[in-house]
């Protein structure tokens, strides 16, 4: 049974321009006022930008005998009909002139790749999940690989949609 798990981090170049913005705002304010003040901007500003980076990157997704989760989502595999890797083309695709505005999606941009998961639930509205991977053809395997072994008892009756609680 195999298993996957990646985290969408941004990547450096994000980094490297929430700094350089933290430099220009410090720079704005320092114009205009002392040192102490410009340089407490830019502190300020680097701490929120890099918060909000590490905050936006910070996203799970993985397979295994527990489902599928995409961040804080999870879908239980008995409700996953098919699934498919995307290359840069085929994600672009659907993400535009192909969308459908029911999907759910959990996309970044600074990641190419992905996999959609078409859904087999007559109770639920949304035809497919659209997910960002930079390993679309790994996590691809180990849903299938779960699928055909089947859920353990443990997580058999998850549902879908299922968000968990931050504690």
């Amino acid at each position: 049974m195999a298993a996957h798990r990646e985290r969408l981090v941004a990547p450096l170049s994000w980094w490297i321009a929430a700094l350089a913005f933290s430099v220009v705002c410090g720079w704005i304010v320092l114009v205009a006022t002392r040192w102490p003040i410009g340089i407490a901007a830019a502190v300020v500003v680097a701490v929120v930008t890099a918060g909000t980076l590490w905050r936006y990157g910070d996203v799970v997704v993985s397979a295994g005998p527990d489902g599928f989760r995409a961040g804080r989502a999870h879908l239980a595999l008995e409700h996953v009909a098919s699934v498919e890797a995307l290359g840069v083309k085929a994600l672009r695709e659907r993400l535009g002139p192909t969308a459908d505005a029911r999907a759910w999606l959990m996309t970044r941009p600074y990641v190419l790749t992905g996999v959609v998961v078409t859904l087999d639930d007559p109770a639920d509205p949304t035809p497919y999940w659209l997910v960002s991977s930079r390993a679309p053809e790994r996590l691809v395997a180990a849903i299938e690989s779960v699928r055909q072994t089947g859920p353990t008892p443990a997580t058999g009756g998850a549902s879908h949609g299922e968000q968990e609680e931050e504690g």
